[in-house]
């Protein structure tokens, strides 16, 4: 009898054990699983990438998604980067920035049922969906502050490398500066290189050494350099795409906050709750929250400066005011 109601027991366990096995896995497939490709200084840039993963990390928190990524310093090239991704199943692929576009097009074309994001370029495969961002807009505010706060009249712009999305930031941050100052002259040099803190470091020396008191990096690594510099020097400088005062707290005036965390996060929310993303190309800007300054600490602000930031910041919000 004992025998009897033991093999029971064990009969009904294993169904259990069996029945909530198969229940875990049956939750493990429906979770969404997104790939990402990191941009090419990776994470530890205090910018770009690091606000990107942010973004992930939030997704995986709150929208129950796994995600993998990989790093260009780690697989060598976007390609094998990009590959390794699709040979785990992802339901989603990111691309972090324009300079995995074309490698990332690559995958795509060879893959066309394979979801793809691109962010902070375009692509016209019918598989890639894109997030662009208004740094113009953005910069426009952040020259707009440097030139109205400027006691020697020159500011200065330091670009990782001379393509149309740093151009915008260039664009708008000279336009910014001359609205507020026609006389203020503005300085602008391309480093080449987003990875290189030394040579950002370098170029904001020789801007120091011009004159300039507010340095404007949109750089990535090389830009952590070139506020660094800044602040060893005493003089001011702006952060870019995420709140960087923590870095030189003595420095930075604000930032350029581009929401690349956000752009991410959306994409996953959507794709998690409906299977696919519905927009092929999505522009981010004052308007739409994607890019925004951060707080503005270090310096005072005057009422009638206050208003004139507020002013200009709903010009380019409601369209007013065409950056040229």
């Amino acid at each position: 009898m004992k025998r009897k109601w033991l093999f029971l027991f064990s009969f009904l366990v294993s169904v259990l054990l069996s029945a909530c096995s198969e229940s875990s896995e049956e939750i493990k497939k429906e979770r969404f699983k997104i790939g990402v490709m990191l941009s090419d200084a990776g994470l530890g840039d205090q910018s770009f990438s690091d606000i990107a993963f942010e973004g992930l990390e939030k997704a995986r928190d709150e929208l129950d998604i796994t995600f993998d990524y990989r790093e260009l310093e780690i697989s060598g090239t976007y390609k094998q980067g990009l590959e390794d991704l699709m040979a785990e199943g992802q339901d989603l692929i990111i691309g972090i920035g324009f300079t995995v576009q074309e490698d990332l097009e690559a995958i795509a074309k060879a893959y066309p049922d394979q979801q793809f994001l691109l962010i902070d370029a375009e692509s016209d495969l019918p598989n890639i969906h894109n997030v662009t961002f208004k740094d113009d807009e953005g910069s426009y505010l952040i020259g707009a502050l440097a030139a109205m706060k400027s006691k020697s009249n020159v500011v200065g712009f330091i670009g990782g490398v001379n393509n149309p999305v740093i151009k915008r930031f260039e664009t708008g941050f000279i336009a910014g500066a001359k609205q507020v100052n026609p006389d203020v002259e503005v300085l602008s040099v391309f480093a080449g290189d987003f990875g290189d803190d030394q040579l950002g470091a370098s170029i904001a020396r020789d801007m120091i050494e011009q004159g300039a008191d507010y340095i404007y990096p949109a750089a990535g690594f090389t830009g952590v350099g070139s506020i660094l510099a800044a602040q060893e020097a005493g003089v001011h400088a702006f952060g870019v795409d995420s709140d960087q005062f923590f870095l030189a707290e003595d420095t930075i005036v604000s930032s350029m906050m581009k929401r690349v965390d956000t752009a991410v996060y959306q994409a996953i929310e959507e794709i998690a709750e409906t299977g696919a993303l519905s927009e092929k190309d999505k522009v981010l800007g004052i308007k739409e929250n994607g890019v925004s300054l951060a707080p503005i600490r270090v310096v005072s602000l005057t009422e009638e400066e206050k208003k004139l930031l507020e002013d200009v910041q709903q010009k380019l919000a409601d369209g007013q005011l065409i950056i040229k």
